[in-house]
């Protein structure tokens, strides 16, 4: 097996663990994470404005 399907493999089985036996902390990494996402594509698109303007 190669060594990044292993690795793969890993991280699934931690991600579902976690999410199992932490059910609300997951959920708050979650909208953290999608929060940051917000806020880049918020200062992307405000750059673009600014580089038009």
């Amino acid at each position: 097996m190669p060594v990044k399907k292993i690795i793969l493999y890993i991280a699934v089985v931690f991600v579902l663990y976690t999410i199992i036996t932490s059910p609300a902390r997951s959920a708050d990494l979650v909208q953290v994470g999608f929060e940051g996402i917000s806020n880049a594509a918020k200062s992307v698109g405000q750059f673009m404005t600014e580089l038009v303007s």
